[in-house]
């Protein structure tokens, strides 16, 4: 149960941080979720990471579904993706969630500390 109500919460964080502050506002989302709520073992980093990682995919397929892909195609063809949108879209959300993950860890490590 609380892996899923962190999985909601770093998502709805995630979207409110988003619409005033740059990219890493998900690493502030991962950080604060994790800070708050007690998640054990791997799950400190999955449940960010699954979380940016839905809610930039999701997100990046949105915006380019409204313009046929054509700017992803584009940054696909720059990069070593053979000019596939769809791999760009999963590229960006895993790199999302990394750092969402990896913020989370270091949310967890601060609330131990302060625990203790």
């Amino acid at each position: 149960m609380k892996n899923a109500i962190n999985f909601i919460v770093t998502i709805i964080v995630a979207l409110i941080l988003s619409q005033f502050l740059p990219w890493w506002s998900i690493m502030v989302a991962g950080f604060v979720t994790a800070l708050f709520f007690s998640l054990k073992r791997s799950a400190v980093f999955l449940v960010p990471f699954l979380a940016i990682l839905l809610l930039w995919s999701v997100y990046c397929f949105w915006l380019s579904s409204g313009h046929d892909f054509i700017m992803a195609k584009k940054i696909a063809v720059l990069l070593p993706l053979d000019g596939n949108p769809y791999l760009l879209i999963l590229v960006t959300g895993l790199i999302g969630g990394l750092a969402a993950g990896v913020a989370a860890i270091l949310g967890k490590q601060c609330a131990v500390l302060i625990r203790n």
